[in-house]
């Protein structure tokens, strides 16, 4: 049931931010940036649970779109910070609207006490599943 749902909501999301020339990790990762500043591009992408080997790729979309901008630590030459641009925190809030109204489309068939128990519940599995294994993206070792 949890995986079927999934993929309705995979099949759902990938509709709505193709509909407006968008994809999820664009939303992911400009939502990351206005939260919480400017980053590494390493931290972002554990940060939002990316792979650190496709959050280049990621970045370099955003970058030609001129959502975010790239530049080099001046403490650290192998690092690069980026940052979102006015663009960018446009762009983000058109995303905000698609993610609003998605999340409507796959909460249809409930009502908002419903919706609200589905939210904490969710909350709780995945703040038990985060405490065990971690964010996705994020390395961990059992030592």
């Amino acid at each position: 049931m949890v995986n079927k749902t999934a993929v309705h909501s995979h099949r759902l999301t990938a509709e709505a931010f193709t509909a407006v020339g968008g994809r999820r990790y664009h939303y992911a990762l400009l939502a990351s940036l206005e939260e919480f500043g400017s980053s590494s591009q390493a931290d972002l992408g554990r940060r939002c649970g990316f792979d650190r080997s496709d959050v280049a790729a990621m970045t370099n979309e955003l970058v030609q779109a001129g959502h975010v901008e790239r530049t080099q630590d001046p403490a650290d030459r192998r690092r690069n910070i980026i940052a979102i641009t006015p663009a960018g925190r446009s762009r983000l809030a058109e995303f905000d609207v698609v993610a609003a109204d998605l999340q409507d489309a796959i909460l249809a068939p409930l009502d908002a006490p419903e919706r609200a128990e589905l939210v904490r519940l969710l909350t709780r599995v995945l703040e038990y599943h985060t405490a065990i294994h971690g964010f996705p993206g994020e390395r961990h070792s059992d030592a």
